[in-house]
């Protein structure tokens, strides 16, 4: 693992300084530009990167995962990179959250980098270019061995202004995507705070009718249902009760936090950034997550089947979610600290028999 260790070093102490130095939305379009343009050198981008191990693989609700590191929805919100992160390593990546129409995004800045505690804020509001154009994109690209799932959102615009509209919102991304072969699951995602209809499918009776309207279209991939971070353990229960009456199995622990007195955060480093609205991902979102996933799997047992999301930045954090009941775990924050060569050394730790979960 020369490649891996090298590129360890060249990215912690040249690449990261460098980049940490310019605005973040930047750094994401580059990159995005850049690994669109590379998804073909599979060879090339596996060598430096990719760790693969056969004892790594989980079936789950009907679909093979090449290993349980997945890329959580929100990095790769337009499917540019789709083909590109089988071959970094992720032996999943989510696609969104895509939005029925396209939505440029809350106004900027809406994304910031907090070193100190390991975090991002995050103010996109669901950014998109819209299930129409996603589809397209996605359709161009030769996704056949990828374990590609569709983040759904709300359109986050001010004529979706009824629950019925929101609804029906919902629907229609479904429906668009349900007959392609390469989308192997979805994520409901109930869960941005960074919109205008924030929190309306947290209450019970509103995620019933959402859930009862996504039954109807009697889909062939299963659902993960994206949750609430911060949240109580009962009405975590409750969506949780709702989801598996209608038959949706899969939960994914948890969104981003809005709290800024969590103790995760550097008081002076979260000062700084008092003036810009949004929530923050990374360290801030592990606790209440490692909480949620280890009631849910205690509450519920093996009727459901939980991704564990937030604050993983090396094996020892992804192993902690797997010991608390995670069947499989995403990253985003952890990739952009750390580096790209991150997936790989967390599936290499866990291929050595340091995760007695897998």
């Amino acid at each position: 693992m020369f490649a891996t260790s090298f590129f360890n070093y060249s990215y912690k102490h040249i690449l990261k300084p460098v980049l940490f130095l310019l605005d973040p939305e930047l750094v994401h379009d580059g990159f995005t530009y850049i690994g669109e343009k590379i998804e073909n050198m599979e060879n090339f981008v596996s060598g430096l990167f990719c760790y693969e191990n056969p004892n790594l693989t989980k079936k789950l609700l009907g679909v093979t995962f090449d290993n349980p590191v997945g890329l959580s929805a929100g990095f790769d919100y337009d499917g540019h990179m789709a083909k590109l992160m089988k071959h970094i390593g992720f032996g999943f990546n989510t696609v969104g959250s895509v939005t029925a129409m396209p939505y440029e995004g809350n106004p900027k800045p809406r994304l910031a980098r907090l070193p100190l505690s390991q975090s991002l804020l995050v103010n996109k509001g669901f950014k998109s270019g819209g299930a129409k154009e996603v589809l397209k994109r996605l359709d161009n690209k030769d996704l056949k061995g990828h374990t590609i799932g569709i983040s759904i959102g709300s359109s986050n615009l001010p004529q979706i202004d009824s629950l019925k509209k929101a609804i029906d919102d919902y629907v229609y991304t479904f429906k668009l995507f349900a007959s392609r072969k390469y989308v192997k699951y979805f994520e409901l995602n109930i869960s941005c705070p960074n919109i205008r209809l924030k929190g309306a499918f947290s209450n019970i009776s509103n995620f019933s009718k959402l859930c009862l309207a996504i039954k109807k279209l009697k889909l062939k991939q299963p659902i993960f249902v994206k949750m609430v971070n911060e949240i109580s353990l009962a009405d975590s229960d409750a969506l949780v009760s709702i989801a598996l009456k209608y038959g949706i199995k899969g939960f994914i622990f948890a969104n981003l936090v809005k709290d800024r007195s969590n103790p995760a955060f550097n008081k002076q480093e979260i000062e700084t950034l008092s003036h810009l609205p949004g929530n923050f991902s990374g360290k801030p979102t592990f606790a209440n997550s490692l909480k949620l996933i280890r009631h849910t799997r205690k509450k519920f047992g093996q009727d459901v089947v939980i991704v564990g999301t937030g604050g993983v930045f090396n094996a020892a954090d992804a192993q902690a979610k797997f010991n608390a009941g995670a069947d499989l775990i995403q990253l985003i924050t952890g990739m952009i600290f750390e580096g790209p060569q991150l997936i790989g050394q967390i599936n290499q730790t866990l291929s050595r028999g340091q995760s007695n979960t897998l």
